[in-house]
């Protein structure tokens, strides 16, 4: 069963509109404030949030502005309602990231209608972005239909790449975006004289090979397996389906390229200005941060000095000489090739 979480100041409309979901076979929990709302959202974790905008003590933005921070309650499906219906409030909710805005009267068809098709499109995105290739299987069965996944299982290029092995070179044309449902992976970009940098890091359960599909171009940088790795690849035009028909996939993308880019960007003031001690500090956090699994207490890695070389954008030698001072500092412990972080906190607080 359901449980929506319905957050509505007036008692009336609060208890008459809790008795119709109750009546369609919903669990309901209702809070009389946007304050009360957000606790009882972090605590139950409903399917889906129904509030009123205009509230004492936390209007309904207030709500969704504090719910859409917290990793928890982001992603629930949030429904406004209200008695204004100005323009200037619909797009204001809208713009917050409001799934739905229903204007007060309503009708108990248009209210039941709105919950069952937002309840269908959030089950839909998690089963799109679920860690496994069945995830992404279930996915395209519900937005495309059986006979289109039976064409995109046949046409699903599936492949081990070994250690080091491309999966696809600079200035090639996209065919798809790729999925890793075992490994790890890294992009890289060169620059006239061939030198590499690393500006992303992937691991299992990672989409990557997007970017250039969307914007139509070659690929700006080459992917690489950082270890033994099993990478699926969604055909361009499977991909396409997907964007062009569900605007819930849209918008998780476009958080992808976002997030893409303020990590390019953080990247670019850190080469900028950071000196080249405190770059592999942060590399090796970074690496600890991607690909560290819970039950380790601590991070190991067998790593490449000349990859850990072109994430910090330095050197071989210098890095070598670097992990040197850090291993003598009781920092990290190095065998072989593989690196053991034991002191992540002086790592990440280390001063420029």
């Amino acid at each position: 069963m359901k449980k929506i979480l319905l957050i509505e100041d007036n008692k009336d409309v609060r208890e008459n509109t809790a008795e119709i979901l109750k009546l369609a076979q919903y669990s309901v929990i209702t809070a009389q404030n946007g304050k009360e709302g957000v606790e009882l959202a972090q605590k139950e974790k409903p399917d889906l949030i129904i509030c009123d905008i205009m509230m004492p003590v936390l209007d309904g933005h207030g709500a969704l502005h504090l719910l859409s921070k917290n990793d928890e309650t982001s992603s629930i499906p949030f429904i406004f309602l209200t008695a204004k219906a100005e323009r200037s409030d619909f797009r204001k909710g809208m713009e917050m990231g409001a799934d739905d805005y229903l204007t007060k009267p309503f009708d108990d068809v248009e209210l039941l209608n709105a919950i069952e098709s937002r309840l269908k499109k959030n089950e839909i995105l998690k089963n799109q972005f679920s860690k496994n290739i069945e995830g992404i299987d279930e996915f395209i069965n519900q937005v495309k239909g059986i006979d289109s996944l039976k064409k995109l299982s046949e046409k699903r290029d599936v492949r081990i790449y070994k250690k080091k092995e491309d999966i696809y070179k600079e200035d090639s044309y996209p065919k798809g975006i790729y999925f890793i449902s075992k490994g790890k992976v890294k992009i890289c970009q060169s620059n006239e004289s061939g030198k590499e940098l690393i500006i992303e890091l992937h691991k299992e359960g990672d989409f990557f090979g997007y970017l250039s599909l969307l914007q139509d171009e070659k690929h700006s940088g080459s992917a690489t397996a950082l270890e033994d790795s099993e990478i699926y690849m969604i055909p361009k035009d499977d991909f396409f389906a997907l964007i062009y028909k569900n605007a819930e996939v849209s918008k998780k993308f476009i958080e992808m390229l976002s997030n893409n880019l303020r990590e390019n960007e953080k990247q670019l003031v850190k080469l900028a200005y950071n000196s080249v001690r405190k770059r592999v500090a942060e590399a090796l956090v970074k690496l600890s941060d991607k690909y560290k699994k819970d039950a380790e207490q601590k991070f190991s890695m067998n790593v490449s000095r000349e990859d850990l070389a072109n994430l910090v954008g330095t050197a071989t030698e210098t890095v070598i000489r670097t992990l040197s001072d850090f291993k003598e500092d009781k920092l990290i412990e190095i065998a072989g090739g593989k690196i053991t972080i034991l002191n992540y906190d002086k790592l990440a607080k280390l001063k420029n």
